[in-house]
């Protein structure tokens, strides 16, 4: 800092041309305001107190290390983006460091202590979100940051996790033990991943067991670590990995499969050191009494479960007798499971981020109001079907998410307020996006607002094993679930993601029938769950079939697979 500068602001009197030394002020001050010498060694003392304490503050804030600033600046940016922010108060409250810091933590919901750099996702998101309505229970952080303890203390590598993995080779179990395992299977598409995953991980909590997550192919170039310290991937050394490929309901470890044989029963002392698990939607009768509190009993003797399945299970968690005070605990509002799990779980890598902030930025940050449709098409077929792009428009328009169009070509009376409406549509086939964005180009809307159409990618096919194809997948669940209305497709854990991630309850496309589209178009879901499409319908007091989907309030058939079960919040 200039002190000559300093000086002339303090003591305007002297010119640029009366520059005076620090023994020429000191004699010059006494005589023109009759200071005594020892008042103004004072002075002087008080004023270069206060001039150390200006430097320092502004170094302080010219090099502040942390991200706190710039998530400040930028929190700014997207607050005027966001139509929630009416106000420049508004704004200033999201600058504050508290209400920031609480913001990126997502209500408490995430652990802090992270590298950020090594996962921009984990603490920008909030940026890209408006303020969920649908806060994490007390109870729910808590169990949490217990599973993050136990996590620490059991995951790869630990002498536990060491000693454990001793116990597995030797092929029985030698008792009780501080650490058990579930391990997940990599399995399937990329929703239904994300999905199954996320139902092992509730089941983990529920448990106290340690999640561990085979990487197959490309899980940890999607997404980033979850938990402090410790790995959540399967180190590549684990002893049985070269068998999750040929595991079925017929292997003799199969859990199903040693209660079909009588192997193991309820009265079983010598358990063995692991059982697999097969819940993959061929599973068999034995297999599904995987939900039923008898057989929870002899799991949890065994310290590792290797789970393979395609299914959202956890509305069948919700019919277990000894979990469900758990989970009323956990989630008192029933329909957030996947909504708080997925945002605590599931963060893109810097990658996958890089996919959705350019996007989003480049397409979607300026709208008034973000459409999402998601279109998953089970015919077989290239397309683009015109029954549903019939189906789609009368969706959109019935619901008034979009507007019509004037195809007469008549004047159109600009509105006072034409508002931008984007539409994020997300489809294997570009067709659909192409007759959208024509529509909307060729002819004005009655309203006068402006629609823009745009789809990220349109790969033709589903390529389940390549690496890019599954990060554009999953940039673009992540873009639809920023959107502020979404219309979906039934059957599809695409959609699922996306409306759990984003806290909506879609639209649903109802499925057609002979190539026809249906009649209403589409469903408003009741509930922003995604749904079990085969779920067991098994008594397992009375020992008979019942239908699980009339049994608690909270636990119904889905809007868009009528023997599917889905979590809702009861009625009122």
């Amino acid at each position: 800092m200039d002190l000559s500068s300093f000086r002339r602001r303090l003591y305007p009197l002297y010119s640029t041309d009366q520059r005076l030394s620090e023994l020429e002020l000191a004699r010059t001050l006494p005589k023109r305001f009759g200071f005594g010498n020892m008042r103004l060694t004072g002075i002087f003392a008080v004023c270069l107190i206060a001039l150390s304490v200006l430097i320092t503050l502004s170094l302080i804030f010219r090099h502040q290390p942390s991200d706190q600033m710039r998530f400040a600046d930028a929190r700014v940016l997207e607050a005027r983006v966001h139509s929630n922010v009416t106000s420049l108060n508004d704004v200033n409250d999201y600058s504050k460091p508290a209400d920031l810091y609480k913001d990126k933590l997502l209500g408490g919901l995430l652990a802090a202590g992270f590298d950020e750099d090594s996962c921009l996702s984990r603490y920008q998101s909030f940026l890209y979100r408006k303020t969920a309505p649908h806060k994490p229970s007390p109870y729910l952080l808590s169990k949490l940051r217990n599973y993050e303890d136990l996590h620490i203390r059991c995951g790869p590598h630990t002498r536990s996790y060491n000693k454990m993995v001793e116990q597995l080779k030797s092929g029985h179990s030698t008792g009780s033990t501080d650490c058990q395992y579930v391990v997940w299977i990599s399995f399937s598409g990329l929703g239904n991943r994300i999905l199954t995953l996320a139902s092992a991980f509730l089941y983990a909590l529920l448990t106290n067991r340690v999640l561990l997550v085979d990487r197959g192919k490309d899980m940890d170039d999607l997404f980033c670590e979850p938990f402090p310290e410790k790995s959540w991937f399967l180190p590549l050394d684990f002893p049985i990995t070269d068998q999750f490929n040929d595991f079925n309901h017929e292997s003799p470890q199969c859990h199903g499969n040693m209660l079909k044989k009588n192997i193991i029963n309820t009265s079983t002392e010598s358990l063995p050191s692991y059982l697999y698990l097969h819940l993959i939607h061929d599973y068999q009768d034995h297999d599904k009494l995987f939900f039923c509190d008898g057989d929870q009993g002899i799991l949890g003797k065994v310290p590792w479960l290797i789970m393979k399945t395609d299914n959202y299970f956890v509305p069948s968690l919700f019919l277990i007798p000894s979990f469900e005070h758990e989970l009323s605990k956990l989630f008192p509002e029933k329909e957030t499971v996947f909504h708080l799990l997925g945002r605590y779980l599931f963060h893109p890598s810097n990658h996958v981020w890089g996919l959705i902030t350019r996007y989003y930025q480049a397409y979607l940050a300026k709208a008034d109001e973000r459409i999402g449709i998601q279109i998953r098409i089970f015919d077989t077929g290239t397309g683009p079907f015109q029954y549903v792009i019939d189906q789609i428009l009368a969706c959109t328009q019935k619901e008034k998410l979009l507007p019509k169009v004037d195809t007469q070509e008549s004047v159109v009376t600009p509105a006072d307020n034409p508002k931008l409406k984007v539409v994020l549509m997300t489809s294997l086939n570009s067709g659909y996006f192409e007759n959208f964005r024509n529509m909307y180009w060729e002819h004005p809307t009655v309203t006068g607002d402006v629609v823009g159409v745009y789809q990220p990618s349109h790969e033709e096919f589903q390529q389940t094993e390549k690496k890019l194809h599954n990060r554009k997948a999953w940039a673009e669940m992540y873009l639809l679930s920023l959107t502020d209305m979404l219309v979906t497709s039934s059957w599809s854990t695409f959609g699922y993601v996306a409306q759990g991630l984003g806290g909506l309850k879609p639209w649903i496309l109802m499925k057609p029938e002979n190539q026809t589209a249906p009649d209403p178009p589409c469903q408003r879901a009741m509930s922003m769950e995604p749904c079990f499409h085969a779920p067991p319908f098994y008594d397992c007091k009375a020992k008979k079939g019942i239908d699980t989907g009339a049994l608690v309030p909270h636990v119904r058939h889905c809007e868009d697979m009528s023997w599917g079960l889905k979590v809702v919040n009861p009625r009122a």
